[in-house]
């Protein structure tokens, strides 16, 4: 089981990414999918889970400039971020648990103490 994040990088304030979390040796459908986010000094933080039935659920502080999304077929499960802002950097994470399972909400750290995740990209945001 192996969870690969992409799609980070230096961005002006008022841009956009498109994060990438790509899967391999599991499933999507029977899985779900947060992306969580830690800025240096701050704890681990959800910001979207999508379920293994494709539900979506986002953290009351990330609602409008966050989107997630998924491809089944490409494994894949994307966050959106639009309108980006200096406090948005943090490096950002996805992990997965079973369809059953329970992700957290946050934690002291990321990688969290359960479930699959990623090594995490970094988002900066900076003029």
């Amino acid at each position: 089981v192996l969870l690969v994040e992409s799609g980070g990088g230096l961005v002006q304030p008022g841009g956009s990414l498109r994060l990438s979390c790509t899967a391999s040796g599991f499933t999507f459908t029977d899985s779900n999918v947060g992306w969580y986010r830690q800025a240096p000094g701050n704890e681990c933080r959800l910001i979207s889970i999508i379920s293994s039935n494709g539900g979506t659920y986002y953290t009351g502080s990330m609602k409008g400039r966050f989107t997630i999304s998924q491809d089944i077929a490409a494994s894949t499960v994307y966050l959106t971020i639009i309108d980006l802002k200096p406090e948005d950097t943090a490096v950002y994470y996805c992990a997965a648990v079973g369809h059953d399972g329970t992700l957290m909400e946050a934690g002291a750290r990321c990688p969290g103490p359960s479930g699959n995740w990623g090594q995490g990209t970094q988002v900066t945001v900076s003029s």
